[in-house]
């Protein structure tokens, strides 16, 4: 490339992402001048909605917030309640909200998989295009997805906006027998879990690692679905109570989601990399030996290989949803009720695409007075044009198309929470 070249590339709508977003870049003697990943989907003002509702219904407002992930914003609502009003959930009610996470985590690991991320690696324009050539792979991508979305739908009511989630547990239990079949189910899925690892292991991984400072929840007895402190890998060791105080949103004018930055080192990286990374050692051996097996290491940087990270976690939960299945005793009372207070309380769970940290406060009457809720997406958007920065000059002399594809693909490493669409970008190229 020729010092004077110039370079101009508007993705103007990004697919097999969740949402509304398109890419700018602009690139000049081999450096990247300006970057912007540009969410442009409509504000839905899902805070302003919460006040002055009641507090318990918080979790079925805030399922609405994301269909792939709607477990994440209810157990982050749920568990921020009960920390206002001191509820203390027993050990059965803890192990199913595990349960209902694993479905959630299936579902949408091998959703992001097999149908929005392998066709990038493979050469596809979709997973339609995919199937056609390897309809055995797709069929099995589907068939455990399909289980994910039972386990939720057994738990939460239905498996999308699941309604069966409250404050202090649930509205209704299942029976031992009603798990019945869903656990022969579990006993196939194990297996195809192990199919997905060395599928997406076996895919052509580009070379990139970035210096990530990763933020994960870390628990000290089990790898992390709803509690824990928050960690990163440079320091950071805190209460989730404390986000406020090491972590900033902030608008940016290229788009209506914020950006969330820690106040002392700015950009960090949460999801799959970073869980994995900082919380290895609660995986269980078996899970270990698979994630080496599959060629990684104890700790991950490169972005690309998340897609092998999500096979190993989803090798997790299933063994997670056989576990509690096998030990689950029925308990007494389905939820726990507590006397109305006011205060503020917060909480913070792992969804599939990294930490959702929500904070509420009510009256004495039981009104939500204020929320905010700071969803993984709004965490991971400096990261993604942090390594867009650092991918674009070592690619920049591929054909436009090429050079599109891969950008795209560095995006969807993320999973961002922007509605899936079914074709590819309008791309403009300026040269120069």
């Amino acid at each position: 490339m020729s010092k004077s070249k110039t370079k101009t590339i508007n993705v103007d709508y990004l697919a097999r992402v969740e949402g509304e977003g398109s890419l700018y870049l602009k690139i000049k003697d081999n450096k990247v001048q300006d970057i912007k990943f540009k969410i442009f989907e409509p504000p839905r003002f899902f805070e302003a909605f919460l006040r002055d509702r009641h507090y318990y219904e918080a979790p079925d407002i805030t399922a609405r917030i994301c269909g792939i992930c709607p477990i994440a914003y209810q157990m982050g609502a749920v568990h921020a309640m009960e920390d206002i009003l001191e509820i203390s959930i027993p050990k059965q009610i803890r192990e199913l909200r595990r349960l209902i996470y694993c479905g959630e985590w299936i579902e949408s690991h091998v959703l992001h998989a097999y149908m929005l991320h392998a066709p990038d690696f493979l050469g596809y324009q979709d997973a339609i295009e995919l199937a056609k050539d390897h309809p055995d792979i797709v069929t099995e991508g589907l068939e455990l997805k399909k289980i994910g979305n039972e386990l939720v739908t057994l738990l939460g009511g239905r498996e999308i906006h699941p309604i069966n989630v409250k404050v202090g547990g649930f509205y209704k239990l299942p029976s031992k027998e009603e798990f019945a079949p869903l656990y022969e189910r579990l006993k196939w899925a194990k297996k195809a879990a192990y199919s997905m690892i060395k599928v997406m292991s076996s895919l052509d991984i580009p070379e990139f690692e970035q210096d990530y400072e990763f933020v994960a929840l870390r628990h000290e007895d089990e790898y992390p679905f709803n509690e824990g402190r928050l960690v990163s890998n440079k320091g950071l060791d805190i209460d989730i109570a404390d986000f406020g105080k090491h972590f900033q949103e902030e608008h940016v004018k290229h788009s209506t989601s914020l950006h969330c930055r820690l106040k002392e080192r700015g950009a960090y990286h949460v999801g799959p990399l970073a869980r994995y990374s900082l919380n290895f050692d609660k995986l269980s051996s078996e899970v270990q030996k698979a994630a080496k097996d599959a060629g990684l290491q104890e700790e991950c940087y490169n972005p690309f290989k998340s897609i092998v990270i999500r096979a190993v976690e989803t090798l997790h939960a299933v063994n997670e949803a056989i576990r509690i299945i096998e030990n689950y005793k029925e308990p007494k009372k389905p939820y726990i009720e507590a006397a109305i207070k006011a205060g503020i309380g917060h909480g913070c769970t792992e969804a599939p695409r990294g930490i959702c940290h929500h904070t509420y406060s009510i009256d004495g009457d039981g009104l939500i007075t204020n929320a905010v809720i700071v969803p993984p997406t709004s965490q991971n958007q400096k990261s993604i044009e942090g390594d867009l920065e650092a991918l674009v000059p070592s690619i920049i002399d591929l054909p436009d198309d090429q050079l599109s594809w891969r950008c795209e693909q560095a995006i969807r490493n993320y999973d961002p929470c922007i509605s899936c669409s079914c074709h590819f970008l309008k791309l403009k190229v300026d040269r120069e």
